[in-house]
């Protein structure tokens, strides 16, 4: 009786504990429970995919696995440590020291491990190395490389935006990440999915108004003329006049932001909307543009440049020579500092600071872009004596090359200024009318008379269209003065008629050691844009507007080769007819 008393007491016992468990203490001892087994992990998603304006894509997200580990697990288990380290080729003692530093926690990344190949963790994982698992995460690639990566920018460890496009659009391209709720056992492994929480929404993709296409034949000629000069770096804008859109933008040095490290820093950033450089003769266009606007000249006006320079405060504003008499037309021809330094004297302090002011020069283009600068323009009580002289060419003030190729396209827009854009159909159809369409198209004019003959940048001719342009070569600024380095420049439009491109072609520091022009927007700058504008008027199917030119080119071709021919057939038969002597068969080249 006594032994059945004692078991019925201990029955008892087990009945209350029981109902005490599961009934009374059920949500505390639940909540226990789930602290040590039920986990709300992350459901990634995948970054917007970044396409160029045809659709060809640019930037996208591809899965890849990212290996984590329960370093208290580990901590106690240094064997598992020893073939972690000898799997992932990471040093013993680094592994060890890592570890041990983060034994208080239940989960670490294995250092030099995250978003790598699926196939390399699964070679890891096969191992069965205790407290080593993987997760899916995405890893963002860049097809096209180097040459779009300043326009693109990267994302970091963790999928978010740091530089270029990829900063501007975050928020839009990153997405949403998921939530879920998941039972582990002790080893850190998912053996249940209990509860979705929220459901993982996948970034939105970009469509920018880049041309893989141009872009790619931007980065190429300006790689080739860089290692022709031996310059130090350079960069080309490509605009669509009518809409503002950015079609390519190439710097170098650029860099590969499949593959971003802490070194070299410098190349990272977008020369083109970063770096504030002076401006040069390429001021020159619309130094005249405010002179035919407040009627104070007209293309006609007859300006006496000699004898090639005139006093400028303590120093001389010169020409490349003596010009001597030169209309208006012929300063731009000629690019004659000299001319526009009595164009500008015409003009009011005040009317001549607003007139620039309209075409954006002092303020950010609006573009969007992270780090654009807004460039420096004094107001004219901060001008000296010769503060407006100096403006006129091009000195004075800083611009980027995306502002110079901005002005220049309201110079073909009919002066209307459009806000560039990186976004295909990104513009608003916000306009600025900045200058008169008359004057506009006068000064288009006059631009033309330099690609063509007698002007300082033929070598900027395209054959079956007329381009108008104006070449720079601007000296840097050094200690409080001026250097014997310069910055070639060319902008320009084409075609005259109905403008389509407004480019601009920054070489920064050529190798002067040829002397003469060797080293000007002319000679550098010119015959890039050129090259560049050849594809890209062919890849956009744009009607050449001199189509007398292209046939008197086709004419003279089709004579050459049939020359050629005839050579040939002659020189392919000594018996028929007896080979001329080789100063009368050669072919006219």
């Amino acid at each position: 009786m006594l032994v059945a008393g004692a078991m019925g007491l201990c029955a008892v016992a087990l009945v209350v504990r029981a109902v005490d468990l599961q009934l009374v203490d059920n949500a505390f001892y639940q909540q226990k429970a789930d602290a040590r087994f039920l986990r709300e992990v992350a459901i990634p998603t995948s970054r917007g995919m970044i396409t160029d304006r045809n659709g060809e894509p640019l930037a996208v997200s591809s899965p890849v696995e990212s290996l984590y580990a329960n370093p208290q697990e580990l901590a106690n288990n240094p064997a598992a440590i020893a073939r972690l380290a000898e799997a992932t080729e990471l040093p013993l003692d680094y592994l060890t020291r890592y570890v041990s530093q983060r034994s208080d926690k239940e989960f670490m990344y294995v250092p030099r491990h995250r978003r790598i190949n699926p196939a390399v963790a699964q070679k890891i994982l096969a191992l069965k190395i205790p407290g080593v698992f993987s997760q899916r995460e995405f890893r963002r690639f860049y097809p096209q490389g180097e040459a779009v990566a300043h326009v693109l920018g990267f994302t970091n460890i963790d999928d978010q935006g740091q530089e270029g496009v990829e900063l501007a659009f975050d928020e839009w391209l990153r997405g949403t990440p998921g939530a879920q709720k998941v039972i582990r056992d002790r080893h850190g492994r998912i053996v249940e999915h209990v509860d979705l929480i929220r459901p993982a929404e996948p970034g939105k993709d970009l469509v920018l108004s880049i041309d893989r296409r141009i872009q790619f034949l931007a980065y190429r000629e300006l790689k080739r003329t860089l290692l022709e000069t031996g310059a130090a770096s350079g960069s080309v804008v490509i605009l669509d006049v009518a809409t503002g859109e950015v079609l390519a933008m190439a710097n170098l040095p650029s860099y590969n932001n499949n593959r971003v490290s802490g070194e070299n820093r410098d190349a990272y950033r977008n020369r083109a909307v970063t770096d504030l450089l002076e401006p040069g003769s390429t001021m020159k266009p619309l130094t005249v543009a405010a002179g035919l606007e407040a009627g104070v000249i007209t293309p006609t006006t007859r300006f006496d440049t000699s004898p090639g320079w005139i006093p400028n405060g303590r120093y001389r504003t010169s020409d490349f020579k003596n010009y001597g008499v030169l209309d208006t037309t012929g300063i731009i021809t000629k690019s004659s500092n000299v001319g526009v330094s009595k164009i500008v004297k015409l003009l009011p302090d005040a009317q001549f600071d607003a007139f620039l002011r309209r075409f954006g020069f002092g303020t950010s283009t609006g573009s969007g872009f992270p780090g654009e600068a807004p460039g420096t323009f004094p107001p004219p009580e901060r001008w000296s004596g010769t503060h407006k002289q100096t403006l006129s060419y091009g000195y004075g003030l800083s611009v980027t090359p995306l502002q110079i190729a901005r002005a220049y396209a309201a110079l073909g827009n009919g002066g209307r200024l459009v806000t560039p854009t990186f976004v295909k159909g990104g513009h608003s159809g916000d306009t600025q009318q900045a200058l008169d369409p008359q004057v506009a198209a006068q000064v288009m004019r006059m631009m033309q008379t330099v690609t063509e003959p007698g002007g300082t940048a033929t070598r900027a001719a395209i054959l079956g269209y007329h381009v108008a342009g104006k070449t720079g070569t601007a000296r840097k600024s050094s200690g409080g003065g001026y250097s014997r380095r310069y910055i070639a420049y060319f902008a320009g439009l084409v075609p005259v008629e109905r403008p389509r491109f407004a480019v601009t072609v920054v070489v920064n520091d050529p190798d002067t050691s040829g002397g003469g022009s060797t080293y000007g927007g002319g000679w550098i700058s010119a015959p890039l844009f050129a090259r560049v504008m050849e594809g890209a008027l062919r890849l956009m199917d744009v009607p050449p507007d001199d189509i007398q030119t292209w046939l008197a080119a086709q004419s003279a071709e089709e004579a050459r080769r049939a020359r050629a021919t005839g050579t040939a057939t002659a020189s392919a038969a000594p018996v028929v007819a007896p080979v001329l002597p080789a100063s009368r068969s050669g072919a006219t080249p």
